[in-house]
């Protein structure tokens, strides 16, 4: 008996756990691109909180700079409109620059760590970033 309730336990944790992990809706688009951030068109990226944008993605691709050596990419494809009917991507709010706006939905990310803010279920998709501290930083996923 106690080794049934202890195999129901772990079956309900392992659905609520599929369920919490589900794919992105967003469509993943192989990318891989290495950029110079001293470049004009990365300037935005040589201080602590800028943000660019680079082409690429489903949507193209929006890269935040949390730290000294730590940046972050995400698509500009909203979860919230993962046929991609919106023909907008998401664009930093004018007020509050570490929060991403769908404005067809009304869907809020979070350009910190792209989780949702409001409008959706699922947060950004995010591509993988090195940066080896020579001004070059690889996005890809």
């Amino acid at each position: 008996m106690k080794l049934r309730f202890i195999y129901i336990v772990l079956l309900f944790f392992a659905v609520l756990g599929c369920k919490k992990n589900s794919n992105n809706p967003v469509p993943s688009i192989p990318f891989d691109i290495t950029i110079d951030i001293n470049l004009p068109s990365y300037s935005a990226l040589i201080g602590v909180g800028g943000w660019t944008y680079v082409n690429g993605g489903s949507r193209g691709i929006i890269v935040y700079r949390r730290s000294i050596d730590e940046f972050i990419a995400f698509d500009r494809h909203s979860p919230a409109d993962p046929e991609g009917i919106c023909d907008q991507p998401l664009t930093p709010d004018s007020s509050n620059f570490l929060q991403l706006n769908d404005s067809c939905s009304g869907a809020r990310f979070s350009l910190y760590d792209g989780s949702p803010i409001s409008g959706s279920d699922y947060g950004l998709r995010q591509y993988q970033t090195v940066y080896a501290g020579s001004n070059l930083l690889r996005i890809y996923n």
